[in-house]
């Protein structure tokens, strides 16, 4: 048994060879660079945005998908890194990103008419090079078109930002790039929390009185679906964004190991973020940038 053994692996080692080298040798996954999403739950959960990596981030309308993309470009382009949004629906607001925090000048917008033009324009953007973010908004497109999108689409993107500086981001309502895919998120909105004047329970006055109503909260729910990060240690401080000392803890630990990262480790957890509302301005509960919208 041993022999035919060594004779099968010398005869798949000979039709391999000038094309596979070494194809038996383990190989461990790549390590890669992460960097904050401008959101401390978020990094706290997933460890951070990959380079050279495609992240996917889906949910249902209302869920936050805006907010999160927004906080990335303002954290991206607040570095002085040029960043590419594809805009698959020509739904972007300048103007709420700018006061959210997005320099603009340090952004291109290509806006779209149909999801044949936004991947020929992210396709040629990626093989450009020079972008710190590249992001592909396809959320207000309808689910049932993104998923005649061929698998071969995507290993193309997930090929071309290999071993680049370049955060690939795809906005979606459900994920669709399958193992092509380094990060998966998904966004969920929890019932929004009003406040009434009123002697009536809040929920009655949402449904009967919507005038007398305001919005008190909005949670968020974060789910990690799928990371395949072997990260280095992220470039950003664990204990500034809040997360607790049991977090900070097991990353530490993680990153002296050099074996498991924090996105590892929250594999398969869910974290809440709270939003709330006050004179018709969106603020994040522990006073981080504001977000867009929900959308």
């Amino acid at each position: 048994m041993a022999r035919n053994l060594a004779l099968l692996r010398s005869q798949v080692e000979s039709a391999l060879a000038g094309r596979v080298s070494a194809p038996f040798t383990y190989r461990d996954r790549k390590i890669m660079e992460t960097v904050s999403a401008g959101i401390p739950e978020i990094d706290s959960l997933t460890g951070g945005l990959p380079r050279g990596g495609l992240t996917e981030i889906c949910g249902p309308p209302c869920s936050g998908r805006t907010s999160l993309l927004v906080s990335a470009l303002a954290e991206r382009t607040a570095r002085e890194e040029v960043c590419a949004l594809v805009d698959g629906r020509d739904s972007f607001d300048p103007h709420s990103a700018e006061a959210a925090g997005v320099a603009l000048n340090h952004l291109l917008w290509v806006r779209c008419r149909n999801i044949d033009q936004a991947f020929r324009a992210t396709d040629l953007l990626i093989q450009g090079g020079g972008f710190g973010l590249i992001a592909l908004d396809l959320s207000d497109i309808p689910p049932e078109t993104v998923r005649y999108i061929p698998l071969n689409a995507w290993f193309r993107f997930r090929r071309a930002v290999e071993d680049t500086p370049t955060i690939l981001v795809i906005l979606e309502q459900e994920p669709n790039a399958k193992t092509c895919a380094s990060l998966v998120l998904r966004l969920g909105a929890e019932p929004a929390l009003w406040s009434t004047t009123l002697d009536a329970p809040a929920s009655t006055c949402a449904a009967a009185h919507p005038p007398a109503c305001l919005l008190d909260s909005l949670e968020i729910r974060a789910e990690l679906l799928r990371s395949r990060l072997q990260t280095s240690a992220p470039h950003f401080d664990l204990r500034k964004t809040g997360t607790s000392a049991e977090i900070f803890a097991a990353a530490e630990q993680s990153a002296k190991a050099g074996v498991r990262t924090a996105a590892e480790q929250f594999t398969k957890t869910t974290h809440t973020l709270r939003f709330f509302k006050t004179k018709s301005i969106w603020s994040h509960a522990d006073g981080a940038r504001p977000p867009l919208k929900h959308r």
